[in-house]
């Protein structure tokens, strides 16, 4: 997991208490990394690629796909009453109910329409990802060129808005990332994470005689609890905050009396770091990523005296949970059925998403034999094949399988067969339309991956 987030909000929503009390530093933020993107067009030229009204220049790591670039700007999760749109606001009222400065005001402040252009080096380095990193891959990014792409996680924004000054932050939005085709995976889906930072102060000021106590010291070593510079009870008070809040938000969405356990992991901007599972119909499921940040991010940050917890998690998943939707491309789905479902007039209200008629699959296999790979690099991936798929077959595809994997005995030469599974959402689909398409494939896979087909 990686922690895990444009259109038709014009603002980025910072809420406030009843007595209105404003946010100035909050309107700064906002006009720094935030803009209006709901006229602007995204178009791949021959020299560049313009994204949101801006232009960059295209080069060998070039990858990003016209069927992509069309849902940069859509903001699925800033539309009013979609189910992404539920689910956030949601969050936002229980993270803005529950935890309340002295003065009245949220704790937390809200990003949710930061542009998701990235630099590389925000999407992985800032992250402490070192190069050569699997998740570096060109196969498993949208790269626009060698130094610039779309987002991966939302987590490529934490350095910026740390060193903006903020304590406590959540941040949503649209995020990447080339991946298998099935009814639960999509290459654009929706993060929201959150931040929040403690100093000394605030860290131990309910703890007795907590004036003696320090977020850190000199000398010490990494163990599986902790990280070199902190102290060990630092680090147990930041996870029990984190362990609490996100129980206390999860249980919140799904229930009282909802199964939660904990589990360890890795991750490379957090130590320790935790995954989240839930008990939901009679299996375990993982909700979020969270962890202790890592002290060289804060340092760099310019907070490096502050010891800081951060969580990430998929909108989708929450939001096909909790409503019941069995299919991810639901959420891209223009089918008034779809949406006049979660038009409602309290955000709380339950909903059980009733399917659209359920239309008739079509199986089709497409076989080949892969080119042979060059030196120093892999001439095909199956990524590579998903995208294919993707941008011709488009909503149409409900889910490509790789069925056989075969190595000849004699030429040595690898042979994959998928099965390509055909469904409209909304309408029922012919053999001969879905040939149509499937003969497309068949011919891209050739000229443009260098496959020879077994057809």
């Amino acid at each position: 997991s990686r922690y895990v987030l444009i259109g038709s909000c014009h603002i980025c929503q910072i809420f406030y208490s009843t007595t209105q009390h404003s946010d100035i530093f909050s309107t700064v933020l906002y006009r720094r990394f935030s803009t209006d993107r709901s006229a602007l067009q995204s178009v791949i030229g021959q020299n560049s690629v313009e994204v949101l009204g801006q232009s960059y220049p295209r080069d060998d790591f070039t990858n990003v796909t016209p069927k992509i670039l069309a849902m940069v700007g859509r903001n699925l999760h800033n539309q009013s009453h979609h189910p992404l749109w539920l689910i956030k606001e949601r969050i936002k009222a229980h993270f803005y109910s529950a935890y309340i400065r002295r003065s009245g005001t949220p704790l937390f402040s809200v990003y949710d329409n930061l542009n998701p252009v990235v630099t590389v080096e925000q999407n992985f380095d800032s992250l402490l990802i070192p190069p050569g990193h699997p998740s570096r891959k060109r196969g498993d990014n949208y790269y626009l060129n060698r130094t610039m792409m779309l987002r991966a996680h939302t987590s490529a924004h934490q350095s910026e808005l740390v060193k903006s000054g903020l304590d406590a932050f959540l941040l949503a939005g649209d995020v990447y990332r080339r991946d298998e085709i099935d009814t639960s995976h999509y290459p654009v889906f929706h993060q929201m994470e959150g931040v929040r930072l403690f100093s000394n102060h605030e860290l131990f000021s309910k703890v007795q005689n907590g004036e003696e106590l320090s977020l850190f010291e000199c000398g010490g070593q990494r163990t599986p609890q902790k990280q070199e510079t902190h102290t060990l009870e630092a680090v147990k008070l930041v996870e029990f905050d984190l362990k609490d809040t996100l129980t206390r938000l999860i249980t919140h969405l799904f229930g009282e009396d909802l199964e939660i356990r904990w589990s360890d992991c890795y991750f490379p901007f957090t130590h320790p770091s935790f995954e989240m599972e839930v008990r939901f119909q009679g299996n375990w499921m993982e909700v979020l990523g969270c962890g202790v940040m890592e002290q060289e991010l804060l340092n760099s940050a310019g907070a490096g005296n502050k010891l800081g917890w951060a969580f990430g998690l998929g909108l989708e998943r929450l939001a096909m949970v909790l409503y019941s939707i069995p299919d991810i491309r639901l959420f891209w789905s223009q089918d008034e059925r779809f949406f006049k479902q979660f038009r409602v007039q309290d955000i709380h209200q339950p909903i059980c998403f009733q399917p659209l008629s359920k239309f008739p699959p079509l199986h089709n296999d497409i076989s080949f034999w892969l080119p042979e790979s060059r030196e120093g690099q892999e001439s095909f991936t199956e990524n590579d094949f998903y995208e294919l798929v993707r941008s011709i077959g488009g909503e149409m595809v409900e889910k490509v399988s790789l069925v056989d994997d075969f190595i000849h005995p004699k030429t040595r030469r690898r042979s994959q067969c998928y099965c390509i599974i055909y469904r409209h959402m909304e309408r029922t689909l012919t053999q001969q339309e879905v040939r149509f398409i499937h003969k497309q494939i068949e011919r891209a896979a050739e000229t443009e991956l260098g496959v020879q087909g077994r057809y």
